[in-house]
């Protein structure tokens, strides 16, 4: 015996199945930028000419001094070669990277600058958690203040967000004098981070992020986050709408985050949940299939009865699942 299908109950199983996603194709948290993603390279147009392969000899000694010293420090500048094959090199880790995390970011960067940059003469590589910078002695020196590179955010922060933002920024300001190069800050949901390159004295070091600040005010607007780098100095800023987080967290700018853990565990808590509400469902749906009504077989009514139950359901879940989502407006470069 044959029925009629309607457009309603059709309708429910689609919404069903886009309202009722996977948890773990629907993030709970999004993670912040991993610190060993490229945020810009830089690299000299002239090669090095190296017959005789004393430069690249020269490059391998400085990176793998670069590379050692980041497990103990967060900055190392020295100089490799002799003669006409010197080459002047630093590294930086931002201030709250741990030294394995300082570590494990540094070591990337060889690899990266060979790729990225070759044989060039000089080479600037900057990942989301340090960067390196390698130069032949006698290459043209530019300003500490000289822009490098900017990256503006979507949206705006919606009303007072500038006034909020430059607020931060003066805090950020004094907060790297005081705190000798590096510092976050909360400011009423907007985050700001600001970090100076560490031979830089307070004074200057204040100056640059000052410099910076007035560049993103002005390149970035009422975008509602912001990444400013100079050449000795650079910002990130981000509104949150529900709140920023705690100061400071390296988690809220790396793919460690733990809030990231916790959102995906609730993710699968609740998902698995849903999964065995929906079984549940399933099951009386089935056992409902089986019965007759009043010697005529199972009727489609009662099949729209059964997509309104897992619509409303799915629905209901989806919003619990919401409630623990907190994206995390920084740039994407």
């Amino acid at each position: 015996m044959g029925f009629c299908l309607s457009s309603r109950p059709l309708f429910l199983f689609i919404s069903f199945l886009v309202l009722f996603p996977d948890p773990k194709l629907y993030p709970m948290v999004e993670s912040g930028s991993d610190i060993t993603a490229l945020v810009y390279k830089g690299c000299a147009k002239q090669a090095f000419t190296d017959p005789a392969g004393l430069f690249s000899q020269a490059l391998l000694a400085l990176f793998q001094t670069l590379v050692s010293q980041s497990m103990k420090l967060r900055f190392y500048k020295t100089t490799t070669g002799t003669a006409q094959t010197t080459i002047n090199g630093l590294f930086q880790c931002r201030g709250d990277l741990t030294n394995n995390d300082c570590y494990n970011c540094v070591s990337q960067l060889p690899t990266l600058s060979d790729k990225l940059c070759g044989k060039s003469i000089a080479s600037r590589i900057q990942l989301h958690g340090c960067y390196i910078l390698y130069e032949v002695a006698g290459f043209p020196q530019i300003s500490g203040m000289q822009m490098l590179f900017k990256a503006c955010g979507g949206g705006g922060g919606g009303i007072g967000f500038q006034e909020k933002r430059d607020t931060a920024f003066s805090f950020l300001e004094n907060g790297v004098i005081s705190n000798h190069g590096f510092f976050t800050t909360n400011y009423q949901s907007v985050y700001a981070l600001g970090e100076c390159e560490s031979d830089v004295g307070d004074s200057d070091c204040g100056d640059c992020v000052r410099i910076a600040a007035q560049r993103a005010q002005v390149e970035c607007g009422e975008s509602s986050s912001g990444q400013i780098y100079l050449h000795k100095c650079f910002i990130m800023y981000a509104y949150y709408a529900n709140g920023a987080p705690k100061q400071p967290s390296s988690s809220h700018l790396s793919s460690s985050s733990s809030g990231q853990d916790t959102g995906e565990t609730v993710a699968i808590i609740l998902g698995g949940a849903a999964g065995v509400g929906f079984v549940v469902i399933l099951l009386m749906f089935v056992r409902n299939a089986m019965k007759q009504h009043d010697g005529m077989p199972f009727l489609f009514s009662d099949l729209q009865d059964f997509s309104i139950n897992v619509f409303e359901f799915s629905f209901f879940w989806l919003q619990i699942l919401e409630g623990f989502s907190e994206p995390i407006p920084w740039c994407r470069v």
